[in-house]
């Protein structure tokens, strides 16, 4: 599943660096099936993000809750029909544009076995786990804005896309990263720094989702206006829950501090989110969320992708955990690449700042995603099964 989000990872923004040149420099696009921004939302989120956390989570379900592992051939069914889904979402958002309605509903049926699979070890473990029901929750909402990109390509309302993405951004993603966050970060930090104090309390954990859902709602309806009420105290959960980790404490290994990095850019993008809304609210003029939405995608979710899947990728397959120079330089050049997609946000001229974000992300990442599919694809360095 990793091998299938590093795939898309390069294949996904090599379209769009595509895309965005063509728009600036006024060159000919082969017709879309939806309209490109749309389509940039579907790869990124439920094509590249989404086979990485259902890989992890088929993995770590059962040992969070001691229950028995998933079958091979769950495993497999959701490979095939993810990649295979995915690559033909990719081929609709190149001019082959029967093949999004097939494409999505490949993601949708692999999607539903392995929510299928986690439930049931959820329901076996007798729903104790504060845990794996919230990731498992996201995931459903996943599957439900996967549905609403079905129905979109099958004729029902085009303007279920945006909803759908927008529900990825703040129903799936959002939560389950910081869920997995909320349980590991502090494991991590207990196991390497001496008289670590862990703060998970579920209240901030039931706290971020309901303000993650008030932001949703907010940017359904339109109203950025008030979306600071959901905003602003977001920024304080986040940040005293930041504080709370003690991250002057993760300095090393590299490992440890990467996480700590990638987590600051929580309070950050809602920090800008909340200035944002206030000065909708206060000047009457149009948002400029793609700031801050690129801060929580580009700084957040990327950059803590990078720190989780060095960190995963090198425990199972029987290398040392430790950040190596081709994780740095994508994790580095990740930082890069969040502070110039936001900036260009606040520029007259933004169209090169777009493109030259888009070609720090590959530069930045190709090596590391090329080192990714070298370890998924060789034995264990260790001589272990695997």
């Amino acid at each position: 599943m990793f091998a299938v989000g590093a795939t898309l990872l390069a294949a996904g923004m090599l379209w769009w660096l595509w895309v965005l040149l063509a728009a600036w420099r006024g060159w000919s696009f082969a017709t879309q099936a939806l309209p490109v921004a749309w389509s940039h939302g579907i790869l990124m989120q439920y094509a590249t993000l989404a086979p990485f956390v259902l890989g992890f989570l088929l993995t770590v379900f059962p040992r969070w809750m001691n229950v028995a592992v998933v079958p091979r051939r769950v495993y497999a069914a959701v490979f095939c029909l993810m990649l295979g889904g995915a690559a033909l979402v990719l081929a609709s958002a190149s001019g082959w544009q029967k093949a999004l309605p097939i494409g999505l509903s490949g993601m949708l049926l692999g999607w539903l076995i392995a929510l299928w699979s986690l439930g049931v070890r959820v329901h076996r473990h007798g729903y104790k786990d504060a845990w794996a029901r919230s990731a498992w929750c996201a995931l459903a909402l996943g599957a439900i804005g996967l549905g609403m990109l079905c129905g979109a390509s099958l004729g029902a309302s085009p303007q279920w896309v945006p909803v759908a993405n927008k529900l990825a951004t703040f129903g799936l993603l959002l939560p389950v990263y910081f869920t997995v966050a909320h349980r590991m970060v502090p494991f991590f930090s207990g196991n390497v720094i001496a008289d670590y104090r862990v703060v998970r309390p579920i209240a901030s954990l039931l706290g971020v989702w309901l303000l993650s859902l008030a932001h949703l709602g907010f940017d359904l309806f339109d109203a950025a206006n008030w979306r600071w009420l959901a905003d602003v105290p977001m920024t304080a959960l986040l940040l005293w829950q930041w504080l709370a980790w003690q991250p002057w404490k993760a300095k090393r290994p590299g490992l440890l501090l990467v996480l700590y990095v990638a987590l600051a850019w929580l309070p950050l993008s809602f920090l800008l989110y909340s200035v944002d809304s206030l000065h909708c609210l206060v000047t009457h003029t149009s948002s400029r969320a793609l700031a801050p939405l690129h801060a929580l995608t580009i700084g957040f979710f990327s950059s803590m992708l990078v720190a989780m899947v060095t960190r995963v990728s090198n425990g199972h397959s029987g290398r040392p955990l430790a950040m190596g120079p081709i994780p740095w330089f994508a994790f580095l050049g990740l930082q890069l690449v969040a502070l110039v997609r936001v900036a260009a946000d606040y520029v007259e001229q933004p169209w090169p700042w777009y493109v030259l974000a888009a070609a720090l992300w590959l530069l930045s990442l190709t090596p590391w995603i090329a080192r990714s599919l070298w370890i998924y694809f060789t034995p264990r360095r260790d001589g272990a099964p695997g």
